[in-house]
């Protein structure tokens, strides 16, 4: 298995494919699931009002339909998986199908759950897994990873409040999701992180100050139970916690004081402020909000989730030098998470734009230059395949902008092309001005006219270069007809470009040609911050 790169493609393939067994340390996963609509509507019969939309960046809808059907066989058919998948996974999913129909919703569930059952096998003995969700599937997730794992193995169901509010006029505003934590076996990975003490504790705990002005609290140092050295001390002769050296060494120091309590002296030990460690995590986080909109982490990504909270799911229940997997990993935030925490990572994800933003913005956060993406088209044939997969389309068009380092025409936002541009690259030119070069990619039959259509583009957009990419090889008439739109001079450079550039998906990935432009380009992706990694010193003080 190759680690710190990227997989494309269906993740229950890659995980059969290239994920051996016991191998990862952790999988973080959070599947796309819009929990933005009614929840009725998720279980709306199949024959029922078409009433989901598509998600920005990849289709967020489950419908039942013949693949769920296959999937629902494979789990539940001995024949099928081979004893692949637990007899409690099949009785549960069985059960769920007769309890809640053949809508949406189980759609969703049997195609996570065999997800689920294969990434069980990768994980290593002391591996964990947390599934991120909302509250519209927690519940029943929570019973399929119970028969996949066993109840002994459930760990925590951890809430983060997400938003401080949310405006929903016919119910209780929705603030949390949901990340179930589970461990392979009894006997998980696991540190214990810290956090600050809650101010208002301190206020109402920490009430003493001493004369260095040290804020400090008085602790009981009777013997529990009364099972303790039994001696004499400031007149009360009891079991206390510790033995007479100790208790005479701690007065020395000044941490034992005695103090009136009604008409009785009381002797305490002395727990200062400063020497608190803080206080360990608990299952309810709400001290990680979500990305602001001008935050500079923030990609216009429609699911991202902060940094903060990968580091601190990464920090709980992985070392460095660990493998942390995410199959559903988006714009690839537990990657930089495992990135900047020292850990090998594995992504995978079946839209090419993920894969392209996430290459970006790996090498916008930490400089790699070059991830490798296992599973993408190396040659024409395989690229021909992608464009007449499902989706193939768009899952071309992103592949084919990637090559020449475009970014999609509204980012992460749309699908499709707009204005005929179906990408954009910016480079600065003299005093600062910047140009545009417009791309239109083509996956189907080509012609001459195409090239006029672009030509046209770049005047009417005063671009300053067009890119025209074709999976099919292109025409002498075309190329004549791209000579004629002429050349762009770069002042800065003092250097002519041609205006109009005619690039076949041979000539990007046999024949190594790049487009022809100007220097200095810049991000095509919303760049990402740099991020450094931490020092061993800086992760042990996550956990204290």
């Amino acid at each position: 298995m190759k680690t710190n790169a990227l997989y494309y493609g269906d993740n229950l393939d890659i995980l059969r494919r290239y994920i051996p067994d016991e191998s990862v340390d952790l999988i973080y996963l959070d599947p796309p699931f819009n929990s933005n609509r009614d929840y009725n509507v998720i279980f709306k019969d199949e024959s029922g009002r078409k009433s989901d939309a598509q998600m920005l960046a990849f289709e967020d809808t489950w419908h039942w339909g013949p693949g769920p059907e296959a999937t629902y066989q494979y789990l539940t058919n001995t024949a099928r998986h081979e004893g692949r998948v637990p007899s409690s996974v099949s009785q549960i999913v069985a059960s769920l199908r007769a309890g809640i129909g053949t809508n949406q919703m189980l759609a969703y569930l049997v195609e996570m759950t065999v997800r689920l059952v294969e990434l069980r096998r990768t994980l290593k003995p002391t591996g964990s897994l947390y599934l991120h969700c909302d509250p519209t599937a927690s519940h029943y997730l929570k019973v399929v990873l119970d028969a996949i794992y066993g109840p002994k193995n459930f760990i925590n169901e951890i809430v983060w409040k997400r938003t401080s509010s949310h405006n929903d006029s016919v119910r209780f505003g929705r603030v949390h999701d949901v990340l179930l934590l589970y461990g392979k076996t009894d006997n998980p990975k696991f540190n214990v992180l810290r956090t600050e003490l809650d101010a208002s504790y301190v206020e109402k705990v920490y009430r003493k100050v001493d004369e260095n002005g040290r804020r400090y609290r008085l602790d009981n140092i009777s013997a529990p139970g009364g099972r303790g050295p039994v001696y004499e001390w400031g007149g009360i002769t009891q079991a206390w916690r510790y033995t007479k050296e100790n208790m005479e060494r701690l007065y020395r120091e000044g941490r034992i004081k005695t103090y009136p309590d009604g008409k009785a002296m009381i002797n305490a030990y002395v727990r200062y402020l400063d020497e608190n460690e803080g206080q360990p995590v608990q299952d309810w986080w709400d001290d990680i909000g979500v990305i602001a909109a001008p935050a500079k982490e923030r990609l216009g990504y429609p699911t991202q989730k902060p940094l903060a909270l990968l580091e601190r799911v990464l920090a709980a229940s992985s070392d460095p030098g660990d493998i942390v997997l995410d199959p559903f990993c988006g714009c690839g935030t537990a990657l930089v998470a495992a990135q900047k925490l020292k850990r090998q990572w594995v992504g995978i994800d079946v839209t090419y734009l993920s894969i392209a933003v996430m290459r970006a913005r790996l090498k916008d956060s930490f400089g790699l230059e070059d991830v490798p993406v296992i599973g993408q088209p190396t040659e024409v044939e395989g690229a021909r395949q992608l464009a007449q997969s499902p989706e193939g389309r768009y899952q071309f068009q992103w592949w084919a902008l990637a090559l020449v380092d475009a970014k999609p025409l509204g980012g992460v936002e749309k699908k499709g092309s707009d204005r005929g541009i179906d990408g954009l690259i910016t480079f600065t030119d003299k005093n600062n001005e910047l140009q545009s070069v417009v791309v239109s990619v083509k996956s189907g039959h080509v012609n001459s006219g195409m090239v006029r259509d672009l030509k046209g583009t770049i005047e009417r957009e005063h671009a300053a270069i067009g890119l025209f990419v074709t999976l099919e090889e292109p025409s002498k008439e075309m190329l004549l007809e791209a000579s004629t739109a002429g050349s762009y001079h770069s002042e800065l450079w003092n250097r002519d470009y041609e205006r109009l550039q005619v690039l076949s998906v041979k000539d990007l990935l046999e024949n190594g040609r790049k487009p022809n432009l100007p220097p200095f380009v810049l991000p095509t992706y919303q760049q990402a911050q740099k991020v450094a990694p931490k020092s061993d010193v800086e992760q042990r003080e996550l956990f204290g």
